[in-house]
């Protein structure tokens, strides 16, 4: 990982490192049993810092360029030194190269849910996970608060923590925030915003800073959201009558096509179903579902009298009915009804021509003549 020429047995003449890993935050020349040669080079490339550690303490950061290791170039070390009238021997330090390049992509999320108060659920749970970026700003710093005496310091040795310190600001941000469930998707970016900030001054203290955050989801539990997708689609299906009145008549239609005993059960069912008033909501878990004002809930029939069969009848190429017989009697008188008539009724095996049907057979016989034509 680190290119480095000695020259001149165990003297360090050129001091320089290169990174491909694109992992490595700190690197640790290797200077055990050498020596640094005055005037030794020390090439520093962009996206880099080099820091010098004279006996325990930090002595000189060399930002990007070429150095020539003189007196003029390492004051710090000078003075540790009491070199007075500068220096021409060799000495020894550790020298660490610091990337402060910016690492990207970094993965951050919550471990477990979060506990936040919604003013429309009342307590939820929340997860969330999202991206950011990590640069460092102090090399100083970085190496007395975090790196330490660490030969080869990855960013995988710091991201855990940071993640410790964006989860927390997170859970705060949010428990604070009053922002409802439903709106938080339409505010990641603002929220990213707040929790960044609120981050900042402790990043700061490790020598870090976050250039970039981002929120990219935030989430219920699987349970929550599965009853919010049903009451989404109740949302869509709006007036429940009207559906179940709607949904009723296309599954008979479809029976009707269908002259088996599945399509013909199927139908009995269905137009049951529309004698009785599909209007009428099913009991919930809790009770009968309220009726709504439009709704009319049939009558029982009166005591010692059998309820009326009603029919339903093919006009146009269409279903229409249910119709009673009083009804079907005035369709003859105006002969939009006649004997060739498709008929159905509840318990009826399929569709009858009205002629075969004894009930509606006797509106063709009771029907008065024609007059006679007028003289």
């Amino acid at each position: 990982m680190g290119i480095f020429d000695i020259l001149g047995g165990e003297f360090i003449e050129i001091i320089e490192w290169t990174d491909d890993t694109r992992d490595t935050m700190v690197y640790r020349f290797p200077t055990v049993g050498k020596a640094i040669k005055y005037g030794a080079k020390l090439t520093v490339r962009e996206g880099q810092s080099a820091v010098f550690i004279h006996e325990g303490q930090l002595a000189d950061v060399f930002g990007p360029g070429l150095y020539l290791l003189e007196t003029n170039n390492m004051p710090i070390l000078t003075r540790l030194q009491h070199w007075d009238h500068g220096f021409r021997s060799p000495f020894k330090s550790e020298i660490y190269f610091v990337n402060t390049t910016r690492f990207n992509d970094l993965k951050w999320g919550t471990k477990n849910p979060i506990m936040a108060r919604d003013s429309e659920f009342g307590p939820v749970r929340l997860r969330a996970f999202g991206t950011y970026s990590m640069r460092v700003s102090d090399p100083a710093k970085f190496m007395g608060e975090i790196v330490g005496t660490d030969g080869e310091f990855t960013k995988d040795e710091i991201t855990f923590q940071i993640r410790n310190v964006i989860v927390q600001e997170f859970s705060r941000m949010i428990a604070g925030s009053g922002i409802p469930v439903l709106d938080m998707a339409a505010n990641t970016d603002e929220l990213g915003k707040l929790v960044a900030k609120a981050i900042a001054p402790v990043i700061a203290e490790y020598g870090l800073t976050i250039p970039e955050f981002y929120i990219e989801n935030i989430s219920l539990p699987e349970a929550v959201e599965k009853v919010l997708d049903k009451r989404t689609s109740m949302g869509i299906i709006g007036d429940l009558d009207r559906f179940g009145q709607y949904a009723a008549s296309e599954a008979m239609l479809n029976a009707s096509q269908n002259q088996g005993g599945a399509g013909a059960g199927m139908g009995a069912a269905m137009g049951a179903a529309m004698g009785m008033g599909v209007g009428a909501r099913q009991a919930g878990p809790w009770g009968p579902a309220p009726q709504s004002a439009s709704a009319a809930v049939a009558p029982p029939p009166l005591p010692g009298r059998q309820a009326e069969t009603v029919w339903h009848v093919a006009l146009d190429g269409q279903a229409q009915g249910p119709y009673g017989r009083a009804h079907l009697g005035r369709l003859v008188a105006d002969g939009s009804f006649t004997r060739e008539t498709l008929v159905w009724a509840p318990g009826q095996d399929g569709w009858q021509h009205a002629e075969d049907v004894t009930e509606l057979a006797q509106l063709f016989t009771t029907m008065p003549p024609p007059l006679p034509p007028q003289s």
